[in-house]
C-alpha cells in the first residue's frame, strides 16, 4: 500500500511525524528527497505502535539514527522513515553500567562514564552516529570498536522485544545481526564500565587528544557520511584513494575530500546521484592502479 492521507493520520496518532520530509535535513550528507512520512517515536510503545501500522498497510519502513552513515537518493525514500533520534536518547549510569536509548549520542555515552570516572569510551565520543546505528554497523575508530564496550542490546523484532548479548549480537567489521535482519529495530543498549580512571583528568586528557586528531586528519567542517569505504583487507582505502591521485577529484558537487581521501564530501549542493559517480570513479581507478575492490561503507537508501 501506499502511504495516503489515513496512513499519514494515523501515524500523527500516535508521534511526530512530517509527510514528504526532505531527509536532507536528517542525514549527515545533507542530501536526499523526501521520505513520504517520517515519524520521530518517543518511546519503544509508540515505535511498536508504527511498525505495527506499517506491517498492517503493507507500508515498508525504514529506521534511521543521525543518518550519519546514509546517502538518501535524489527521489527520496518509499514508505515511513522512523528515525530514532533525541526523543529516544536518554542515557544513565547504574550499577558500573551505563544505559543509554538508541537515540542517545556516543558523545553523551563518553559524557556520563567521564561523568562517574570511567573511561574507555574517549576514541568512540567523536564517532557522528547514534547507539542503535552504532551497534548495527560495529563503528569504531582508533582501534576500538563498540563491540568492546557492549554489553547488550535490545530490540524490537516481530513484535515482541528482545534482548541478546554483544556476543550473540555477532559483532565484527561494520557488521552485525542486524545487518541481516531488516526488521530487527534496535531500541536500546548496556554498555559496560570497567575502567575506572584514577582521575577525570586523565578521562578528559585522552579524550581532547582524539578530538585533535580527529579536526586535523577528518573534514568535519564539511557535510559528509564519515567513511565511505570499508577498510580492504591489506592496507586502507585513503592511502591507496590517494596514491591513485583522486584526493579533490569531484563530479558536481561531490568531491574526495582533500583533507582525507577517505571522505567524500558535499561541497554544497551535491546531490546522491553526484555521490554515486564519484564512489563509483573511485572504485574503478582503484582497482585498475591496484587490483583492490574498495566496497561502499555507507548505506544508500530509496
Amino acid at each position: 500500500m501506499a502511504v495516503n492521507e489515513e496512513f499519514i493520520s494515523r501515524i500523527l496518532s500516535i508521534c511526530e511525524a512530517y509527510a514528504d520530509e526532505p531527509m536532507s535535513r536528517h542525514t549527515t550528507f545533507r542530501i536526499g528527497g523526501p521520505a513520504d512520512v517520517l515519524a520521530e517515536p518517543a518511546s519503544v510503545a509508540q515505535l511498536k505502535a508504527v511498525i505495527d501500522l506499517c506491517g498492517e498497510k503493507n507500508v515498508p519502513f525504514t529506521v534511521i539514527g543521525r543518518g550519519s552513515n546514509v546517502l538518501v537518493s535524489d527521489g527520496g525514500v518509499k514508505g515511513a522513515v522512523i528515525k530514532l533520534g533525541p526523543k529516544m536518547s536518554s542515557v544513565r549510569f547504574e550499577n558500573g553500567r551505563i544505559y543509554a536509548e538508541a537515540g542517545a549520542t556516543l558523545a553523551s555515552v563518553y559524557s556520563c562514564a567521564y561523568a562517574n570516572g570511567f573511561a574507555g569510551f574517549e576514541k568512540l565520543a567523536g564517532i557522528p552516529g547514534f547507539v542503535g546505528g552504532a551497534i548495527r554497523m560495529n563503528a569504531g575508530a582508533y582501534g576500538i570498536e563498540i563491540k568492546d564496550v557492549l554489553e547488550s542490546c535490545d530490540f524490537l523484532e516481530n513484535g515482541e522485544l528482545k534482548t541478546v548479548s554483544a556476543e550473540e549480537a555477532g559483532l565484527s567489521y561494520r557488521h552485525s545481526i542486524f545487518c541481516d535482519r531488516k526488521d530487527a529495530v534496535i531500541v536500546s543498549a548496556v554498555f559496560k564500565c570497567e575502567n575506572r580512571a584514577e582521575s577525570r583528568e586523565e578521562i578528559l586528557r585522552e579524550y581532547l587528544t582524539y578530538s585533535a586528531k580527529r579536526r586535523e586528519s577528518q573534514p568535519l567542517n564539511m557535510p559528509s557520511a564519515g567513511s565511505t569505504f570499508k577498510r580492504p583487507a591489506n592496507g586502507f582505502a585513503s592511502r591507496l584513494i590517494d596514491e591513485a591521485g583522486l584526493k579533490g577529484f569531484r563530479i558536481g558537487d561531490a568531491e574526495v575530500s582533500t583533507k582525507h581521501a577517505g571522505f567524500v564530501v558535499n561541497r554544497g549542493g551535491a546531490t546522491a546521484e553526484d555521490v554515486l559517480k564519484v564512489i563509483e570513479a573511485v572504485r574503478k581507478t582503484v582497482f585498475e592502479k591496484t587490483g583492490v575492490t574498495l566496497d561502499p561503507e555507507i548505506v544508500y537508501l530509496e
